[in-house]
């Protein structure tokens, strides 16, 4: 039986797999590709998740993809809005007749001597193996684990005789109406969370072992739905899109640069939404510096509203342990639950958990250097596209895949089947890849590849700039080597010191 061959596997239906496939088929016009998804459907996250709220934290203008518009009312959408659009523009460009469902990636080897690699996967609701040869392997699967969130695993939690669940898990025939919640966490989903169940729950309230920085803005963006009014639909998302980039930039950069002053203007923010006697000190000043996580976004100062309105309210406390109808916490305090809801983060995962072997040797990607953010050391023709932490996911996602595009016509133009980065100096030091502090980010740390201390084995959490790298840079830099099949014979992998 004759096994089906592609010049590139996209790994991934989500917001990095669509976009890639965009700039293949516009960039590389002759390459045959496919995307593999493991579930049943496209769009990732968005897809995956359905807890009640459920919303972007980035803009949709830079969240979105630059080639296709945004053309809603609300700059940060809710799921629903954003599965729409990624269904709309898969379809539109026709990449949605590219992507092969309930195809799980569970290996990948790279034959240097064939110059390709053996992809194998599971395929259908019976996981029946299957297998699928490629030149180039491109993984946009993220870096989450879809198959579960982090449950910490609390104290007495088996007494609580009611409902403990994790937003990953969300049931659908959860009815929360005239009940008692208690949301364990502080981040993102947990103020996401808060202000959607509080108009039907009895009181909602949000337990939170340390505060995190939140941000207000408004759900819609007047300046971006003026200029739609006066500029053709493309030139106002680019210039939206911009304006967006820019504001962001000068978030982190004042974050980094000038941390006391941002933590007070955060704090001046929150304080103004809030009764002049609310604790703010207590439940919104973190023990971490801006940026050192992700802040929060909060639309329309959703959160707040609720807390003003009294149908929900913030403790800042540890857990004693469960109880049959609440929790006790270390203060001495119970509070009285129905339901618990456990957003306490998620799991990351390397390489989307596929085993990936190079020439019979296994790879481990915490003993790799990042070429770019975007390649391993010693692991030829293949990427994986990871997004920035301090900035909107897609914004980097839509460079690395014109990079790869790039790559790969050079590879054609240079005669090159091969292309491997490799470490020239053994003596480089070594950063983690992912520079937050968050406990999702630290919990993994060790099992992602390392970043390097110089270029261009480093990720650049800028913008501006990687659009500058990525999209002009040299690609014969001295670190990428390329080589013919009968050149690429096995040698020793390029390992983190």
């Amino acid at each position: 039986m004759s096994i089906d061959h592609f010049d590139v596997l996209i790994v991934g239906a989500g917001i990095s797999g669509i976009g890639a496939a965009y700039h293949l088929q516009t960039q590389c016009p002759t390459k045959r590709y496919a995307i593999l998804e493991g579930r049943e459907s496209m769009g990732g996250t968005w897809d995956l998740f359905r807890y009640p709220g459920i919303r972007s934290d980035s803009d949709m203008f830079t969240l979105g993809f630059p080639f296709h518009p945004w053309k809603e009312a609300k700059a940060i959408a809710d799921g629903p809005a954003i599965l729409r659009y990624l269904r709309e523009t898969a379809q539109t460009y026709g990449i949605d007749r590219h992507i092969r469902y309930q195809h799980k990636v569970v290996r990948a080897d790279w034959s240097s001597t064939d110059a390709q690699w053996t992809v194998t996967v599971e395929r259908g609701p019976a996981t029946t193996p299957a297998t699928l040869t490629c030149n180039f392997f491109y993984l946009c699967s993220g870096y989450y684990r879809y198959d579960q969130g982090y449950m910490p695993g609390f104290p007495g939690q088996d007494a609580f005789k009611g409902t403990l669940i994790h937003p990953q898990k969300w049931p659908e025939t959860l009815d929360y109406t005239g009940k008692r919640v208690v949301i364990i966490g502080s981040g993102a989903t947990a103020v996401t969370l808060v202000p959607a169940m509080a108009d039907t729950a009895a009181h909602v309230t949000m337990l939170q072992r340390s505060p995190s920085y939140v941000l207000s803005l408004p759900a819609v963006d007047p300046i971006a739905n003026g200029l739609r009014k006066l500029l053709p639909e493309k030139t106002a998302h680019s210039v939206s899109r911009w304006k967006n980039v820019m504001l962001s930039i000068l978030v982190y950069q004042l974050s980094m640069r000038r941390p006391a002053l941002m933590k007070k203007l955060l704090r001046k923010g929150v304080a103004a939404q809030l009764p002049r006697d609310f604790d703010v000190d207590t439940h919104f000043n973190p023990r971490y510096n801006p940026w050192q996580q992700r802040l929060c976004l909060v639309p329309n100062n959703d959160l707040f509203k609720s807390i003003r309105k009294g149908r929900a309210s913030v403790v800042t406390d540890t857990i004693e342990t469960f109880e049959a109808d609440g929790i006790r916490l270390k203060s001495g305090r119970k509070l009285e639950a129905d339901i618990v809801v456990s957003a306490t983060g998620l799991e990351l995962l390397a390489m989307g958990g596929i085993q990936i072997g190079v020439d019979g040797r296994a790879i481990e990607p915490a003993e790799c250097f990042s070429y770019r953010g975007m390649m391993l050391s010693g692991v030829p023709n293949a990427a994986a596209c990871i997004g920035y932490t301090n900035a909107s996911w897609t914004l980097r996602a839509d460079l690395v895949s014109r990079w790869v595009c790039r790559l790969i016509n050079h590879m054609d133009r240079r005669g090159a089947a091969i292309v491997t980065p490799r470490v020239r100096d053994a003596s480089m030091g070594e950063l983690p890849l992912l520079d937050l502090t968050s406990g999702y980010v630290q919990r993994a740390a060790g099992k992602f590849p390392k970043q390097g201390a110089v270029a261009p084995w480093n990720l650049r959490q800028n913008y501006v700039l990687e659009r500058l790298t990525l999209g002009r840079g040299s690609l014969d830099d001295g670190a990428l080597e390329y080589s013919s099949p009968a050149a690429g014979t096995a040698r020793p992998l390029d390992k983190a010191a």
